[in-house]
């Protein structure tokens, strides 16, 4: 899977969890960003992102590392680029 196509996946599932076609992510981009992002919304967040790249499951400690969607995205590649 190339870096472009975790963006596009990624893209689709923030899009689909927030309910909002508008969303644009870029490597910056963080909770503060997007209306409604709150904690019970990032579970489902992440679940939603574990369900769209089989194989992929990330530790508490991992996401409490991550701060913005460009390390969501690098811990991504990391795990299922091909």
């Amino acid at each position: 899977m190339t870096e472009s196509e975790v963006w596009q996946r990624l893209t689709s599932v923030f899009q689909d969890v927030f309910e909002d076609d508008e969303i644009s992510l870029s490597p910056e981009t963080t909770a503060e960003a997007i209306e409604d992002w709150d904690s019970l919304t990032n579970i489902q967040l992440l679940i939603a992102i574990e369900k769209a790249f089989p194989g992929l499951q990330f530790s508490t400690g991992e996401v409490a590392n991550l701060e913005n969607v460009g390390d969501l995205v690098s811990a991504i590649i990391k795990r299922v680029a091909t």
